[in-house]
């Protein structure tokens, strides 16, 4: 199943794996759309494998905190909510969507 989830956050430069019920996925792609990233979000109570997937995304993170949100910037799983939000108030995470060609200014 990790393999999918490779596969799906490759898409695009970025993806955010989701849950349609959670606030804190509401907030990071609230942030990415303010920040004008075409974020590919992808709501894993909508796949019919969203829970393997959710599963297998909670590895990848070490098996620690919540299993979504789920941001990948080019390709490379970057973390949830904490670190994201560390990245944004740290003047991290612009520089890295703009490596990753999520942002173009």
């Amino acid at each position: 199943m990790a393999d999918r989830v490779m596969k799906l956050a490759s898409e695009r430069a970025v993806v955010v794996f989701t849950l349609s019920s959670c606030c804190m996925c509401h907030t990071v792609t609230k942030l990415m759309q303010d920040l004008s990233v075409n974020a590919l979000v992808h709501e894993l109570d909508s796949d019919p494998r969203g829970k393997e997937m959710e599963r297998a995304m909670l590895k990848m993170l070490g098996g620690r905190g919540p299993a979504v949100p789920a941001v990948f910037i080019g390709g490379k799983l970057v973390g949830g909510t904490n670190r994201i939000m560390s990245l944004h108030l740290g003047g991290e995470l612009v520089p890295m969507l703009k490596n990753a060609g999520a942002l173009w200014l």
